[in-house]
């Protein structure tokens, strides 16, 4: 039998933006537990993005960038008879939230020749275009479902 879903403690939102999406995607990017240099960057890359696409609200373009790079189908293995098979299986919101906003770090990451924050808001306003290594990262892991979805009478 499976065991029940943990309970996790609620994040609290930011003290700039009174955003829990922010709070989280602040506890992504920090390394070493050096949250005040991950709140810089994150906050850093906002103003970046507010100066680059010259809008008031910054954080509509991070969510937008969070919604666009998540995936909706992914492959998970699944072990039947000897054999292993890619089974493509529906991602779950937080789970979609929380791949989403590891791709964008992860794409902004492998960057280089600029400041961490230009690099991340660069990121974040590809993304909310549907543009950018996340969104690509995404895109290929829907192609793999799709290619593996004969396979999908084995989700169970």
């Amino acid at each position: 039998m499976r065991s029940p879903i943990k309970k996790r403690p609620p994040v609290k939102p930011d003290y700039r933006h009174q955003s829990e999406k922010v709070e989280k995607f602040i506890n992504y990017v920090m390394l070493d537990g050096k949250k005040h240099t991950a709140r810089k960057v994150v906050y850093s890359a906002l103003e970046e993005i507010k100066k680059e696409t010259g809008t008031d609200e910054p954080l509509e373009v991070f969510y937008e960038a969070i919604k666009n790079a998540g995936p909706v189908m992914e492959v998970r293995s699944r072990r039947v008879g000897g054999a292993s098979y890619q089974v493509p299986k529906e991602v779950r919101p937080e789970r979609r939230q929380a791949l989403a906003m590891k791709w964008i770090i992860n794409a902004a990451r492998s960057k280089s020749g600029m400041p961490s924050y230009k690099k991340l808001a660069s990121e974040m306003i590809l993304a909310s275009k549907n543009e950018g290594e996340a969104v690509t990262k995404k895109e290929n892991t829907h192609k793999m479902a799709e290619a593996n979805k004969a396979f999908a009478h084995f989700a169970w």
